[in-house]
């Protein structure tokens, strides 16, 4: 087994012309272009994507390899998992040579094998340089081809840095380098994901809000702050996804998303100094004002230096723990307590300010100069009350959204009831008595 680790952009055809020449201002190994063809296997009920698996056999000419690649994680565009490579004699699967104790303890490889059939492929070139850069080599790879299923596909157009030898921190460095020029965005979805998503008849994924934050029994205050800004990144990145196929309300999903990371940094902000995060706080502003005023392109935007400087800086700082070299000793153990009790206490401070916020209104034009804190909130109480269940912190957000449509819509007449109704609302967690 091995852990792949390895940093994935998605280019336009002028940034993928273009690697060749920047990748020349550091010493590196060139390889010529190989034709690479994949078949990636599936079950009719999807039962590998459920265990968060993908199989696949590649052919590169008359040679022939099964990997399969097991559940690990994504961080903005950085992809570990941990993979498994058998070599073989022919393009046939045989599942029985994987390692036993990879697959769950239920599982009939036997049938498993059986019920296994191709669902969709990949055909590109790939071109390699491995690059010196720092005090690391890091391969960098061009794919330019297709993924296809039946009469489906999509252009293809890959550049993938796998980190060889050394430090993550000359990846993202390199990263940033090449993302200095127009043309790259990060690529959060792999080849597989995209092929599954053609093999399902490209289904229109809908806008979704911010769920509510669901973080490990007995996550520590970090944990809980890294778990909040995580779903806030796969929120800016999967609506990115929706804004570039023409889903315009996927804009002000991002917006929302860009907010939540904010919101955040406040909520953990009597413990991380705010000078831990200013230069990310400046690039997420930069990107709101831009969003907000200058209505740009999803095309133009999401493949511009701005945005791809704001993740790789976000993804770097969240990867790399950077908020830790600012963090004062007692700081430092209060980030080792407990999140449910951080996000009690939390929870009652956002109810106690609501409640001071809104019971002193006289007017009606108030109530949209309040609005924008009121949407902080209502995220905030998304991040922390995942202890409790749905259903009821649904109902307390209920009564407090139906407002804050209210105030946007201008239905004034509506407002002071729909307050007086969020205002009556029971606290549902510990302690919650404002």
């Amino acid at each position: 087994m091995t852990i792949e680790i390895e940093l994935k952009f998605i280019a336009t055809p002028q940034a993928a012309d273009r690697l060749g020449s920047q990748l020349a201002a550091w010493p590196h190994q060139y390889s010529a272009p190989l034709a690479l063809s994949n078949i990636y296997y599936e079950t009719p009920d999807n039962q590998l994507r459920r265990w968060d698996m993908g199989l696949r056999i590649r052919s590169i000419g008359e040679k022939y390899e099964m990997t399969l690649k097991a559940a690990g994680k994504t961080i903005g565009g950085l992809h570990q998992r941990p993979e498994y490579n058998v070599e073989l004699t022919q393009p046939e699967l045989d599942i029985a040579r994987l390692p036993a104790e990879i697959w769950p303890d239920e599982c009939d490889l036997s049938a498993l094998q059986q019920q296994l059939k191709p669902l969709f492929t990949t055909h590109f070139n790939r071109e390699r340089w491995l690059v010196t850069y720092g005090n690391s080599q890091i391969e960098v790879a061009l794919d330019r081809g297709e993924v296809s299923a039946g009469d489906l596909s999509e252009p293809l157009q890959e550049i993938e840095l796998e980190l060889k030898q050394g430090d993550l921190a000359d990846v993202l460095a390199l990263a940033a380098e090449l993302g200095k020029a127009e043309g790259l965005r990060l690529g959060s979805l792999s080849k597989a994901a995209r092929g599954y998503w053609l093999a399902q008849g490209k289904p229109q994924q809908p806008v979704r809000s911010l769920p509510i934050l669901q973080v490990k029994p007995k996550a520590t205050v970090e944990e809980g702050m890294q778990a909040a800004l995580t779903l806030a990144l796969k929120q800016w990145q999967y609506h990115e996804e929706l804004w570039l196929h023409d889903e315009p309300a996927a804009r002000d999903a991002i917006l929302e998303a860009l907010e939540t990371v904010r919101q955040t940094l406040s909520l953990f902000g009597a413990l991380v100094p705010r000078k831990a995060s200013n230069a990310l706080r400046q690039k997420l502003t930069s990107l709101i004002e831009t969003l907000e005023n200058e209505q740009p392109t999803a095309q133009a935007f999401c493949y511009s230096p701005q945005w791809l400087d704001a993740q790789l800086t976000f993804s770097g700082w969240l990867i790399n723990a950077g908020w830790r070299p600012f963090i004062e000793p007692k700081n430092a153990a209060r980030l080792q307590g407990s999140f449910k009790r951080f996000a009690d206490i939390m929870l009652g401070r956002v109810a106690a300010d609501l409640k001071e916020t809104f019971t002193t209104i006289r007017q009606h034009n108030e109530y949209l100069d309040k609005l924008a804190r009121l949407s902080r909130q209502l995220l905030a109480v998304r991040l922390l009350a995942g202890a409790y269940p749905q259903h009821e912190v649904e109902n307390w957000l209920q009564p407090w959204q139906q407002l804050a449509q209210a105030i946007h819509a201008d239905r004034y007449h509506e407002l002071d009831m729909l307050c007086r109704q969020a205002l009556r609302q029971p606290a549902f967690w510990l302690n919650g008595n404002v």
